[in-house]
């Protein structure tokens, strides 16, 4: 059994996060993730205030594991999600797309744990420097919402700067993966393409389709002229996107983006919705229950670990 800085923080029983995807990880997954022993995360992206309420009560109905959720910082509403998280009482939250400072020590008061996606070694210290209690060290191999850094490059420079657990994410779908992020240095692992096309994800049966089919080279970036690059599976929207990225064209970006993960997580446009995805789609072949996957994930982890151990000689 696998025992980190991460297990004993989380209270979990195995180093693994199921990333905390908008319109994605909903209540039946991110329980289902936690009832296997991992860590699971609503998805709150820019949920209104009272579906997200019901989420985390519909989680807390279904499990009594600990969860947590996802904060998109640059939702507008995100002081009444904030406030909902601390009214909830949920035992941690991650963050991306801004700096949680501004509710860092309302969080913390509350016994909240914090931990800031980081995909730079700067912003990183910055959030440890204010309280976080890990950080996610996402490379661009993930889906949606990237930075310029490979998981490979990213999570060994976290790991020799930060004091606190590092947990690698971007381009992990199995145990070889998450033996990996130990052997650059992390506490643990977050794995979120995997779990779209677990049995308990609700999105739409197109994409789970779509995830299952994909080759080693069908994501691309889109958006880089925005300053926000996403990483999406390849269709009719992301060639748009690439065009209006070639001509200089942000703003337009920006407009056509607008309701384009739900249109594709929720109703199956798999053309014209955002099918944020990471590149290890290619790796994902079958649809699963959670704990079917973390089971599996865990046991060639454990394997892949002891078989290099093994090849070490003692003379």
């Amino acid at each position: 059994m696998l025992r980190t800085r991460l297990t004993r923080l989380l209270g979990i029983e195995y180093p693994l996060v199921q990333g905390g995807m908008a319109w994605t990880a909903t209540a039946g997954l991110v329980a289902a993730v936690g009832n296997a022993g991992a860590a699971g995360v609503i998805g709150a992206g820019q949920m209104p205030t009272d579906v997200l309420r019901d989420e985390i009560r519909n989680t807390k109905a279904l499990t009594d594991k600990p969860f947590g959720v996802n904060l998109m910082l640059l939702t507008p509403h995100i002081d009444d999600i904030v406030q909902l998280v601390l009214d909830e009482h949920v035992p941690f939250v991650t963050t991306g797309a801004g700096n949680p400072g501004k509710y860092m020590l309302a969080l913390k008061a509350a016994g909240i744990k914090v931990i800031p996606i980081a995909p730079s070694t700067a912003l990183a210290k910055r959030m440890e420097s204010i309280g976080a209690d890990a950080i996610i060290g996402e490379g661009m191999e993930a889906g949606g919402h990237v930075g310029e850094l490979t998981t490979v490059v990213l999570v060994p420079q976290l790991v020799d700067t930060l004091d606190i657990p590092v947990i690698a994410a971007g381009g992990i779908a199995d145990g070889r993966g998450v033996a990996a992020a130990f052997a650059l240095g992390a506490d643990g692992a977050q794995m979120g393409t995997r779990f779209m096309c677990a049995t308990e994800c609700t999105i739409h049966p197109a994409v789970k389709q779509r995830v299952l089919m994909a080759k080693d080279r069908d994501t691309v970036v889109t958006g880089m002229s925005t300053g926000h690059p996403v990483r999406v599976l390849k269709n009719k929207l992301s060639r748009t996107i690439e065009e209006l990225d070639r001509a200089g064209r942000p703003e337009e970006i920006e407009k056509l983006g607008v309701g384009k993960l739900a249109l594709c997580m929720r109703d199956g446009d798999v053309d014209m919705g955002s099918v944020m995805a990471g590149q290890c789609a290619a790796m994902v072949d079958r649809i699963q229950p959670a704990a079917e996957i973390i089971a599996e994930v865990m046991k060639e982890a454990e394997e892949v670990l002891v078989h290099l151990g093994g090849m070490v000689s003692k003379t």
